[in-house]
């Protein structure tokens, strides 16, 4: 194992962060990318991480590790410092407001002018060039401020490899998980060994995510240049969301570092036998037909159906409750489906996403991940 340390730009004097990344693994042609709580204060997936660090090193020991590994238990070290009277608040960065996980650069048509004259009649070749290219990129590119830097060094590590595992949570939730399309036949394996009960599909979910950005100049130059040179498959992005921000047990934590083991070892990352892999437990379905159902007006919230329940269209899922007024305004689901998230606040603003259903129906366009 080879740790690495990445200064970011300073923000303000006297203050210096780092982003330490963990490397298995000889630098064969597979790679895989692992990093946890790029919202800082959604912990399950560092629980996760921390175990993944311990079994990859003795993976690598033991001379199992068929692909060079990179894991970053910490991916987010701004969003780590973020308390405000024990509060800690690392979905945004407060500095700018932005949404950490949101507005990461789109690199495609770049590389594409860049390899236009130099690409060959070898895939392998042509991935190598890539990955020289991509690094190369952030290498050399300038940043503006801290956030920049931070993104700028996570996507050179992750933008390079096969497959790109990011580990979040939601608020209180069903484990679950984000892919796109093409990525969603290599990534069923690990949707099979985590237990994830919801698998939502979207190429473009819009805001310019981490997973999407990754994969997006390779999917790019795959269209600028498939039908002239032999292109790689490219990179494998999914973000596991690892049930709620509560659900961080030792137990737990192995055990779902345990699963993204036997999902590599069935993916021919790691060698290994894992025997036959656990029933997907349902089918993917498109982001565009979840359900967002959001509260009309403030009150006290009382949620009326739970985690993993079907609801069908009319049912209601929770009430916002005006303990003065008296007024009690049910939640109705409008299309239905598998409720997999809920805010974890017990007191709405209006306004406020209450529930989401997993479902095929609900047809919606634009931005269509939680803001």
């Amino acid at each position: 194992m080879q740790q690495q340390h990445h200064p970011l730009l300073s923000a303000s004097l006297g203050t210096q962060r780092e982003i330490v990344s963990f490397h298995f693994g000889t630098d064969s042609q597979q790679r895989v990318y692992i990093q946890a709580a790029l919202h800082g204060d959604e912990l399950p997936g560092m629980a996760v991480a921390w175990y993944l660090k311990h079994k990859l090193l003795a993976l690598e020991s033991a001379g199992q590790l068929k692909s060079k590994i990179t894991l970053v238990p910490v991916a987010n070290p701004l969003a780590m410092g973020q308390h405000w009277h024990g509060s800690h608040l690392g979905r945004f960065h407060t500095l700018s407001g932005q949404d950490f996980n949101r507005r990461f650069p789109a690199l495609g048509d770049t590389l594409a002018e860049e390899l236009a004259g130099s690409l060959t009649q070898s895939e392998y070749e042509n991935k190598r060039l890539i990955r020289d290219a991509i690094d190369r990129h952030y290498r050399d590119r300038i940043a503006k401020t801290e956030l920049d830097a931070q993104r700028f060094t996570l996507m050179r590590m992750a933008s390079q490899a096969d497959l790109m595992i990011d580990l979040h949570c939601d608020w209180d939730a069903l484990p679950h998980l984000y892919t796109t399309p093409h990525a969603w036949q290599d990534i069923e394996p690990l949707a099979r060994w985590l237990g994830s009960e919801v698998q939502l599909l979207a190429q473009i979910s819009g805001g310019e995510p981490f997973d999407e950005a990754c994969c997006e100049p390779w999917l790019t130059l795959a269209e600028r240049f498939g039908s002239e040179y032999p292109m790689p498959r490219g990179l494998l992005p999914v973000t596991l969301e690892l049930r709620g921000v509560a659900d961080v047990s030792p137990e737990q934590a192995e055990k779902d570092a345990d699963a993204i083991i036997n999902a590599l070892i069935e993916g021919g990352y790691i060698a290994g036998d894992v025997g036959e892999s656990p029933a997907l437990i349902n089918p993917a379905t498109p982001l565009a037909g979840c359900e967002y159902i959001h509260a009309p007006h403030s009150g006290l919230l009382l949620n009326r159906r739970e985690l993993g329940e079907w609801i069908k269209p009319g049912e209601v899922v929770a009430e916002i409750v005006d303990p003065i007024t008296d007024q009690v305004t049910p939640l109705v689901a409008e299309f239905g489906g598998v409720l997999y998230a809920r805010n974890l606040m017990k007191f709405a603003t209006a306004g406020m996403l209450v529930v989401r259903l997993a479902g095929e129906n609900a047809g919606r366009e634009g931005e269509l991940l939680v803001g």
